[in-house]
């Protein structure tokens, strides 16, 4: 069994489904215009078909601790992400090693986003 779906409510429903297109190549599947009734909602492709859609809230509210994440290969990919990022204005901290080589971005839409990856083994 697999995690294939994740719902996050968020206060900018178009900023945040650009931010996760644009630095982590979600696709869209889904746009409001699409909806039959009024829900406004974008829904998201990763490569691997995870699931994640996007529903416009007044006011996103997560706790203190929550993120989503994305793991990738090696350090070299977590520096580029974080330097686009940096480079795009985002205010973030450098990469650092807690229990991967990580760093985390508040994203537009009121959620936070961890960029890791794990040590590799000789």
């Amino acid at each position: 069994m697999k995690l294939n779906h994740i719902n996050l409510p968020v206060a900018d429903l178009e900023a945040a489904a650009l931010f996760l297109e644009t630095y982590f190549g979600l696709r869209r599947r889904f746009n409001p215009e699409q909806s039959e009734d009024d829900s406004e909602l974008i829904i998201l492709l990763d490569d691997n078909e995870l699931v994640c859609t996007l529903m416009q809230a007044d006011r996103a509210s997560f706790p203190g601790s929550f993120h989503i994440g994305f793991v990738q290969s090696s350090e070299q990919q977590v520096n580029e992400i974080y330097q686009r990022l940096q480079a795009d204005g985002f205010q973030v901290k450098p990469p650092r090693w807690v229990h991967t080589w990580t760093f985390y971005v508040h994203a537009p839409g009121g959620f936070t986003v961890e960029v890791l990856a794990y040590k590799e083994l000789a």
